[in-house]
């Protein structure tokens, strides 16, 4: 369903991810590669709401108009001319009930995958890595999926506050109920003042991966994402876990849980690209966007480019293509 006008600004029409159709029925899905899917749910975080807007806020984080399109200029691609891209709206979430909105979460993000498409799930907190990875390592056999996370937190406590499927707690409970391998997690940008030493334990326990922010800036994002790719085995499919917090908080003010000494946005979506011109793409996420933390969207808009950066490395991946940036 074509729910925006051709050739209005941005500002103008329909609030769906770069004016893509909407597809909101599972038969509306047939025929695409990707589908966006809203998660907009912060019932869960331990500092500072507001994620529940996140979705919103990066569909509408574009300067553009028209028809979709989105020429990357460092890749030479667009991938809306590539690939077929849907909006599947939001999930259905039941405010206050955790619970119930993790559930409608794995329901919008199995139907995607069972069309045979890849999801890419704008948040909401980070707790909503429970039920979308779940939905797409559903998919794979046992050790078939990897996760690469970038984050400042590990997100691997038992819980927090009490509350077991916490925003900081799902790799937790991912890994400890096998529904994803402990060293098919890598973490990325990790630094801080948490995990503390028993999370760590644990994650060494499971053979986990990480990357601390030190190293990034010690080596060079190349030089680790290089490490990464060698980490990911060769027959593996990747999904990216992309929490904002990743960044340094003047790039991403806007989240609920801010660490300052993190990644540039450069770094960010180098990364990024990177990865997914090797690997493809089995699914995405990106959370932890917090509008009201966001002056003038800069968070929005940061995280709305890591999925048109996620987007433009698949289509060339998809295309068996090599990049060709625009050089003089």
């Amino acid at each position: 369903m074509q729910v925006n006008r051709p050739d209005e600004p941005a500002y103008a029409g329909g609030a769906t991810f770069q004016k893509l159709p909407l597809a909101l029925d599972a038969s509306d899905l047939e025929g695409a590669d990707i589908a966006i899917l809203g998660a907009p749910m912060d019932d869960l975080v331990s500092n500072r709401p507001g994620t529940r807007y996140g979705p919103r806020a990066i569909r509408l984080a574009w300067d553009g108009g028209g028809p979709p399109e989105a020429y990357n200029i460092d890749l030479g691609v667009d991938p809306f001319a590539e690939l077929t891209v849907v909006d599947h709206g939001d999930a259905s979430v039941v405010p206050g009930n955790a619970v119930a909105s993790h559930t409608g979460i794995h329901e919008a993000v199995r139907r995607i995958v069972a069309a045979g498409v890849v999801p890419i799930v704008l948040g909401g907190d980070h707790s909503i890595a429970y039920p979308d990875i779940s939905a797409v390592a559903a998919n794979y056999g046992p050790g078939e999926l990897t996760v690469v996370q970038f984050d400042t937190h590990a997100d691997t406590a038992t819980e927090i506050w009490g509350v077991k499927y916490s925003h900081g707690s799902p790799f937790r409970h991912l890994v400890d109920e096998n529904i994803l391998q402990g060293d098919r997690l890598i973490q990325i940008a990790l630094r801080g003042y948490w995990p503390l030493p028993e999370e760590f334990k644990w994650m060494r326990s499971k053979g986990v991966r990480w990357h601390r922010m030190e190293e990034i800036a010690d080596l060079g994002i190349k030089a680790v994402a290089e490490r990464v790719l060698e980490e990911i085995p060769d027959d593996n499919n990747l999904f990216l876990s992309v929490d904002v917090d990743a960044l340094d908080p003047a790039f991403a003010p806007g989240t609920g849980t801010p660490e300052p000494g993190g990644m540039t946005s450069h770094e960010l979506l180098s990364a990024v690209r990177k990865l997914v011109l090797v690997k493809g793409l089995a699914g995405m996420e990106v959370v932890e966007v917090s509008p009201p933390y966001d002056p003038a969207n800069i968070t929005a808009t940061v995280a709305h480019r890591v999925v048109l950066e996620a987007l433009s490395a698949f289509a060339l991946h998809r295309g068996r293509r090599t990049p060709a940036p625009e050089n003089p």
